[in-house]
């Protein structure tokens, strides 16, 4: 059965696929190992058919059209047979020590349900990309070392939540807490299954043994647009509605208001601030809507530690963030 599968979802990704299967496929642990599952978001650039006539080793699954990142990884993590399941972006490529660099992470830590890779830019190699994902109380994701030195994130260290488009979780762990919210569609995706895991008592880990080079944005086209602005503002609000109890969403108010209005201003800056607030309404139609209220994670108080110790990352990652640690 192997311990891993690899998920990538691929849509129109003819410029990195090849590459990215090809250094997937050169991993420096036996292939019985892990395997490689493919799901195809009703690509239209030829990508599907090279993968199906350069890859006969990797499994593909064919969606008849583009489903969005989380359904399609969810019919790949479905598809595994393994007890951990690797998501991994097509426009990526991977080093020799990747897949079992993050297994070796996953089997030294019981109380891990994820662990990120390290991502290094594309064009600029000694740059990172991705160093795990932190949350903060102005309700701003971001990715823990983007820009800076990769030599300055050589230790492993604890972070909010991994960045889906490189890292490792435990499929015990996703049938106890659900999949992925198709809800999203993509963005924050990865935030809002690794707050939900911390709200069960689980954590996620940053493992710079496991190196990836990442291009990013290959699917949007960019790293703002609009498509990707309305989205990611929507889930921003949709986030906080399910994982945060309203009596904690109200205490984080004063950071809240704060934090939106300031990234309303720098999409007014970018020409994009009408789609900004646009996508925030959108995000409290869908978290009010009957399909969102169903989404929320009930409160527990036997979990009342666990929001606890959530609250503490919130304030603490804003510091990091204004630290630029």
């Amino acid at each position: 059965m192997g311990k891993a599968t690899v998920v990538i979802p691929n849509y129109n990704g003819m410029k990195f696929i090849k590459e990215c299967l090809e250094s997937l496929l050169a991993q420096d642990i036996p292939p019985y190992e892990y395997c490689v599952i493919v799901v195809d978001n009703g690509s239209t650039d030829g990508s599907r058919q090279l993968i199906e006539d350069a890859f006969p080793g990797v499994s593909l699954i064919a969606l008849p059209v583009n489903t969005g990142f989380c359904h399609a990884v969810n019919v790949g993590i479905r598809a595994a047979k393994t007890p951990y399941v690797i998501l991994l972006n097509n426009d990526t490529k991977v080093h020799p020590h990747f897949v079992g660099a993050l297994c070796g992470a996953l089997d030294a830590r019981p109380e891990a349900f994820s662990v990120s890779a390290r991502m290094r830019m594309w064009d600029d190699q000694d740059l990172l990309d991705d160093a795990g994902d932190r949350y903060c109380a102005l309700g701003w994701a971001y990715a823990r070392g983007k820009g800076m030195p990769a030599a300055r994130y050589q230790a492993p260290a604890e972070i909010f939540s991994a960045c889906g488009g490189a890292a490792i979780y435990r499929k015990s762990v996703l049938k106890e807490i659900g999949l992925f919210d198709e809800s999203h569609f993509a963005y924050l995706e990865d935030l809002d299954i690794g707050w939900r895991a911390r709200i069960y008592g689980y954590r996620s880990f940053y493992e710079p043994g496991a190196e990836v080079i990442h291009y990013g944005s290959a699917s949007s086209g960019s790293r703002y647009n609009e498509w990707k602005t309305k989205l990611a503002a929507s889930n921003s609000i949709y986030v906080i509605a399910k994982n945060m109890p309203l009596p904690q969403w109200l205490w984080n108010l004063p950071f809240l208001i704060p934090g939106f209005l300031v990234k309303f201003l720098f999409f007014c800056q970018k020409r994009m601030g009408i789609l900004y607030v646009r996508g925030i309404c959108r995000g409290f139609q869908k978290a009010l809507s009957k399909e969102g209220r169903a989404k929320r994670v009930p409160f527990r108080w036997k979990h009342l530690q666990n929001y606890l110790g959530i609250q503490g990352q919130l304030y603490v990652n804003l510091l990091r963030f204004l630290k630029k640690s």
